[in-house]
């Protein structure tokens, strides 16, 4: 079914109020060759889960939703499996999929919210582990050519919260289904940021990879505000890598800021802090602002436009560039 003038506010977690001049789902690749064969030469966008994007005006186009689902094992020996996904899945149902079955990989990335699809088109990472780490390969479809091309990890080019599909080959291939490697045999990670202590905080001292997953949830719970309450896209900035001499200069005057090494002469500092520290965390304007737990994330009380949420994270920008000499990259989408 097409729609007109569809309003896209369900379809993106900032709900962000705006129409699209038509709207359709496909379930198959079979279904979008066909959209595509009936709408030529229109602007088009493809949602997943709506969860990393911004709307800053009304999409005078086609949106199509992928709701391309299953999860198929299609293949495993003694130490691993790998799992064929839909890329229309909800990436959560998915990584409970893994933990029901007793596959590890992806136990750290619980509660990301978004679609199968997008997880490798932006890298997505948490708590130390990255999609990099279990992506086996993918299915794509040409939009210009209607033929499914395949990409395996290094073709993908990943880099932090990036791949060749937000360069390169952006706005060219439509993500129809993901394949996992995952591992029977357990190795946790769960060393970084607050999963050993939230073990601990629990008595658990020999974890599983449902332990860790609970976690994560919690963890993920107790700082980000829920999309289905709040209007948010989750860390809408990335946090920067930076030359050591840049942060030894910063950490001369704030002694205790956080940093991880990245490389030789490199170093990741979190960006929430930089916004926190450049007095920005739990600011309120009328009815959107900064999360009053979690700097990172700019949200929508409701009625919120997106131009207005687009004018603050620039605001934000200017004043960490201005203090800090670092200039943060947004990781949302702005359409």
């Amino acid at each position: 079914m097409i729609l007109e003038n569809a309003s896209l506010k369900p379809f993106n977690t900032f709900g962000i109020d705006v129409n699209a001049r038509y709207f359709t789902r496909f379930d198959s690749v079979q279904a979008l060759k066909q959209i595509l064969k009936d709408f030529q030469n229109i602007p088009l966008l493809v949602l997943g889960g709506g969860s990393n994007v911004l709307f800053s005006k009304h999409f005078d186009g086609l949106v199509v939703k992928n709701e391309i689902k299953g999860i198929a094992c299609v293949e495993e020996n003694d130490e691993s499996v790998v799992l064929k996904s839909g890329a229309g899945e909800v990436w959560h149902d998915f990584v409970l999929h893994c933990i029901d079955h007793g596959y590890a990989g992806v136990e750290n990335l619980s509660l990301i919210p978004g679609s199968v699809g997008a997880s490798p088109m932006q890298n997505i990472g948490a708590y130390g582990v990255e999609i990099k780490n279990v992506f086996e390969k993918l299915e794509a479809f040409e939009i210009a050519t209607g033929e499914i091309h395949t990409f395996d990890n290094a073709a993908c080019e990943f880099g932090y919260r990036e791949s060749v599909f937000k360069r390169k080959l952006k706005g060219k291939y439509i993500i129809t289904h993901v394949y996992f490697r995952l591992s029977k045999k357990i190795n946790l990670n769960t060393t970084y940021g607050a999963i050993e202590t939230e073990l601990k905080s629990k008595g658990i001292l020999n974890p599983n990879i449902k332990d860790v997953s609970d976690a994560v949830i919690a963890i993920r719970k107790s700082k980000l505000p829920d999309p289905a309450v709040i209007g948010n896209a989750g860390s809408f900035f990335k946090n920067p890598v930076v030359e050591t001499a840049v942060f030894e200069k910063i950490k001369s005057e704030y002694p205790t800021v956080p940093s991880y090494p990245v490389s030789a002469g490199f170093v990741k500092m979190p960006a929430g802090w930089l916004i926190e520290t450049a007095g920005w965390k739990g600011k309120t304007i009328d009815n959107y602002g900064v999360h009053k737990l979690q700097a990172l994330v700019l949200v929508n009380y409701g009625g919120a436009t997106g131009v207005q949420l687009f004018d603050l994270s620039t605001a934000i920008l200017k004043d960490v560039f201005d203090k800090f000499g670092i200039l943060l990259d947004r990781e949302v989408n702005i359409i």
